[in-house]
């Protein structure tokens, strides 16, 4: 039997730092008001030309380089994004295109900031089906362009980012295993209403969200959907070299750490530089503790996304 496994990982940041401070002039708010609250310092904010595929481009050549594989060996590329480049065709397509990998099928996972989560279940599906062996994950989002600059509860919280994975088949498991869930009764604590009709821009075009709300429900699914992906592995949170939570906010990180029983030392943490890049956030820090040596071969790292929809899930995997 194949399985799938994480051989190689990439990320990427625009190189536009935006402190507290500097936020702190454009909108009412402070470096102690939002550090307290979120853990933020600062984002990385994309240049206006930059999209989505730019982003999840360099963060997929990193990745690549990482599996020592070239991008034609690629059967599949799955790009999680909220922002898009376009309506269509799909930024998994473009990004598909800038690699030059024209043999693989490329589709986009809508699943906010579960999304990565969602596409790593898919991509395990397909790799342990036989259908494919090398398969391109991607988290990558521009959340600058539909964040409200004058609303101090929401534009603070979010940044731009990209990172990636290739998971490839191996006789040795991997993807040990993966949960998802989803209640669209949940849509209006979170969500950016608006759409496209008639060539204009209808309804409300920027992120909207209920944040105690959000944060409940957030701690609340974590901790269960953690505990269920472990127990198809016969786990239990102890067994948990490092967790990866959704960097959403180090309240919501620390509540999880807190409810599973694991120590806060084992917490990956990227928030507090990179704010919330959505569905890059968990693939940004899992490239992050990769390249500074804190995740090594063999360690079990439990990953886990919440975002809108309400969208949530988890993944264990072994390095």
């Amino acid at each position: 039997m194949k399985y799938a496994r994480i051989v190689g990982t990439g990320s990427y940041l625009p190189v536009n730092v935006v402190s507290n401070d500097e936020l702190s002039r454009r909108v009412d708010t402070s470096d102690e008001w939002i550090r307290s609250r979120t853990g933020i310092r600062q984002r990385h904010i994309a240049e206006p030309a930059q999209t989505s595929s730019d982003l999840a481009y360099q963060a997929s050549l990193q990745a690549l380089a990482a599996a020592g594989i070239a991008a034609t060996d690629l059967d599949l590329i799955i790009v999680a994004t909220s922002t898009p480049d376009f309506i269509f065709p799909s930024t998994a397509c473009l990004l598909q295109a800038k690699l030059g990998a024209k043999r693989c099928p490329a589709f986009d996972v809508q699943a906010v900031c579960s999304g990565f989560v969602y596409g790593l279940d898919i991509a395990d599906k397909y790799i342990r089906s036989g259908m494919y062996r090398r398969v391109l994950v991607v988290g990558a989002e521009v959340f600058s362009r539909i964040l409200d600059w004058n609303d101090r509860g929401t534009c603070v919280l979010f940044g731009d980012g990209a990172g990636a994975v290739v998971l490839a088949a191996d006789d040795k498991p991997g993807l040990l295993a993966s949960v998802l869930h989803a209640d669209g009764s949940q849509f209006g604590i979170l969500s950016t209403p608006g759409q496209v009709c008639g060539g204009k821009v209808t309804g409300d075009p920027f992120l909207r969200m209920d944040g105690q709300a959000v944060f409940k429900l957030a701690v609340r699914v974590l901790d269960e959907v953690a505990r269920e992906t472990l127990a198809l592995c016969n786990l239990q949170p102890a067994d948990v070299d490092w967790l990866i939570p959704h960097q959403a906010n180090v309240r919501i990180l620390d509540a999880t750490a807190k409810r599973l029983g694991i120590a806060t030392d084992k917490v990956i943490v990227t928030v507090d530089r990179h704010a919330n890049t959505s569905a890059a956030s968990v693939p940004l820090a899992l490239d992050v503790a990769v390249r500074d040596g804190r995740i090594k071969p063999g360690h079990k790292v439990l990953l886990e996304g919440v975002g809108g929809g309400f969208t949530w899930g988890a993944a264990l995997v072994e390095m």
